[in-house]
């Protein structure tokens, strides 16, 4: 099949839309503010929930590890059966997969003494060569056109990559070079300010725009959970790790409940896609 054409329907002509069995849907949401706000306090869980189920139930990080990544398997084939966007098994994917992309960053650095440096550059080059393979095969990077299985496991190996990398980054500056949790929040949530405002004034396209800003959300998460949980002499606000993840699950299940009534009343339109 020779894909020709893809058109996204919106507004009045989602009235006129008939799927059938040949119609493919994105099985990923639309980028919107509340896309942002989840995806944010999913980066802040994927830092607390690790630390709770690691030090504060004391299972240790490889228990922790083999835990999660068990239910983000289940996850993943979850989403994988899905024939398109469904909000509550899609942002389960990001939340079990956020807490991997932590663990696995943590267990390179604490259990085989790994740099911070190397895990920064390893998950660089990692989700580089994930890119370049999937833009060689697909000839796009677009999040508005993941209708394959093959686009969507390139999708999530891009997507598990930025958390790792932006765990290591994200420790690297605040704990590393000692700028502090706060500062480095500062940094990250001036460098996503930075892409928006590249992206408004045309200077970057918004495949790229997009991806930065994902990656740079990672860290932003990761410094906004520690500099919650953290003890005020480490820099801190000291809520505690256990409260933070309540919370914080509870603000996601609100907003995916939110996004998943508007899906039923408002969902996505179909791709269209010429054959020949």
């Amino acid at each position: 099949m020779l894909v020709r054409r893809v058109i996204f329907l919106t507004g009045s002509d989602m009235n006129d839309v008939r799927p059938n069995a040949n119609d493919v849907f994105n099985k990923v949401p639309q980028v919107t503010l509340i896309f942002w706000i989840v995806k944010i306090c999913a980066t802040t869980v994927g830092e607390t929930a690790a630390d709770v189920l690691s030090t504060t139930f004391h299972l240790g990080l490889v228990v922790t590890s083999y835990i999660m990544a068990a239910l983000l398997i289940l996850a993943l084939i979850a989403q994988f059966r899905t024939s398109r966007y469904v909000p509550a098994v899609y942002w389960t994917v990001v939340v079990f997969i956020s807490v991997v992309g932590t663990l696995i960053s943590d267990n390179l650095v604490d259990n085989l003494g790994v740099s911070l440096v190397t895990t920064t550059i390893i998950f660089t080059v990692a989700l580089i060569v994930v890119f370049a393979w999937w833009y060689r095969s697909e000839r796009t990077l677009s999040v508005h056109t993941i209708y394959t299985k093959r686009r969507e496991a390139f999708y999530w190996g891009a997507i598990l990559f930025t958390f790792s990398l932006g765990t290591s980054g994200g420790d690297l500056l605040s704990e590393k070079l000692a700028l502090g949790y706060a500062v480095a929040l500062g940094i990250f949530a001036a460098g996503i300010a930075l892409v928006y405002v590249l992206y408004r004034l045309h200077a970057i396209g918004g495949v790229l725009a997009f991806w930065l800003a994902y990656i740079l959300t990672r860290p932003l998460g990761a410094s906004a959970g520690d500099l919650l949980t953290q003890a005020p002499a480490d820099g801190g606000f000291g809520i505690g790790r256990l409260v933070s993840t309540g919370v914080i699950l509870l603000i996601i299940v609100a907003l995916v409940w939110y996004m998943s009534v508007q899906e039923n009343e408002h969902p996505q339109s179909a791709v269209a896609v010429d054959a020949q």
